[in-house]
């Protein structure tokens, strides 16, 4: 019972965070638009107008590219996957590294890990998308607002600043 508690939590979590990817919006004169077309074209929505600077393009180009999802990520977490697999379909009771819990908990280990690697390098990889925000809002108008640290509720986590014309 315990090991299908396990794997219905594993396998709900990605779920959970499906949200996640189509909720960012930023405003551009005065208009709500979408920041992300899908899960591999983070940022696409912002293309339209980051195409007019050549640095800002650059950076986007460079957000976009940095967060592909690489083989390491999808290796490790199939690793994983297989290991709660034996772990579950093995039947003697051994002791040592092919132990049932030794499997199980280490293929969970395996994906936790992996997944909190691939978080750390997206949020990272975050501050690129406001650096293209920034070098566009340099040089161009519309001012795009967007701070892509924000929360559900919009209230922003890093950052503040306020922008004030006279």
């Amino acid at each position: 019972m315990k090991k299908v508690m396990i794997l219905f939590f594993i396998f709900n979590s990605a779920i959970s965070f499906a949200n996640e990817i189509c909720s960012r919006v930023a405003t551009i004169s005065y208009q709500k638009v979408l920041v992300d077309a899908g899960s591999n074209k983070k940022g696409e929505g912002l293309r339209f107008y980051l195409d007019k600077d050549p640095i800002s393009k650059e950076l986007l180009d460079k957000y976009q590219k940095k967060n592909k999802p690489t083989i390491l990520s999808a290796a490790t977490s199939t690793a994983g996957s297989l290991f709660i697999l034996a772990g579950l379909f093995q039947t003697n009771d051994s002791a040592g590294v092919q132990n049932n819990n030794t499997l199980i908990f280490g293929g969970a280990t395996l994906i936790a890990m992996s997944y909190l690697t691939s978080k750390t390098i997206q949020f990272s990889n975050e501050k690129i998308l406001k650096q293209a925000v920034d070098q566009y809002n340099k040089r161009n108008t519309p001012y795009i607002y967007f701070s892509p640290y924000k929360d559900q509720n919009g209230n922003s986590s890093i950052g503040f600043g306020v922008n004030q014309e006279f």
